[in-house]
């Protein structure tokens, strides 16, 4: 599902280079739970924002999904975004002014969907994630473990083949953590979802089939 072919990234500031990853190589494979471990620097985020499209490798080939995002223009790389990857951050990034239903549906009406097949939608997936009696609610009406279960639901929106997850329990205690961390091994299971998580917690990398751990943007250990 995944494939990074000696993948390097570079960015420039002002007249210095600083190399984020440095020749990373390795296949990530449908249906599987990977986490992306190592300390502050190491390249997981940028890696993470690699597959998902956010960003451009500098050199090397990165396959998601069979295409090179690389050589994607940037319209195309936007529509294989919605359509093949959802992402859950660790700001979980839900409109205030919306309810839960709301914000789930809305990536779906913004595809051009009517409002009723959109929210049809979002009423099915929050109740995959156990929120469909909140539906009605805003942001701040809710819990942190109920903002990120929305916002699991809305990165499902789509369907996703591909489920790209950036430190998602960082701001959770401890119960809505390993219930937001169940929920995605779940995915990863049942639905034959590929989910990449970045985290530093090793206890949040035991949901995982596999840990890659970065240091100076290369892999140190790759551990299934």
């Amino acid at each position: 599902m995944i494939r990074c072919l000696d993948v390097c990234k570079i960015y420039k500031q002002g007249e210095n280079e600083i190399t984020a990853l440095a020749g990373i190589t390795l296949d990530i494979v449908k249906g599987s739970f990977a986490v992306i471990m190592g300390p502050s620097g190491s390249g997981k985020s940028t890696l993470l924002h690699l597959i998902g499209g956010l960003d451009r490798p500098s050199s090397g080939d990165l396959l998601v999904d069979g295409r090179l995002i690389g050589q994607m223009a940037d319209d195309q790389v936007t529509l294989f975004r919605r359509s093949k990857i959802g992402f859950v951050f660790q700001f979980f990034n839900l409109l205030p002014t919306l309810t839960a239903l709301e914000n789930v549906a809305l990536p779906l009406v913004l595809d051009g969907r009517s409002k009723f097949e959109s929210e049809q939608r979002a009423q099915a997936l929050l109740k995959k994630v156990g929120l469909e009696e909140r539906k009605k609610h805003l942001p701040e009406e809710l819990s942190g473990g109920e903002i990120q279960r929305v916002a699991v639901a809305r990165a499902l929106a789509f369907d996703p083949p591909i489920v790209l997850a950036d430190e998602p329990t960082g701001n959770l205690d401890s119960k809505n953590g390993t219930a937001i961390l169940a929920m995605l091994s779940q995915i990863s299971k049942e639905d034959r979802c590929t989910v990449v998580m970045v985290t530093h917690s090793e206890a949040a990398a035991g949901y995982a089939d596999r840990k890659i751990y970065l240091r100076d943007g290369q892999i140190d250990r790759d551990v299934s």
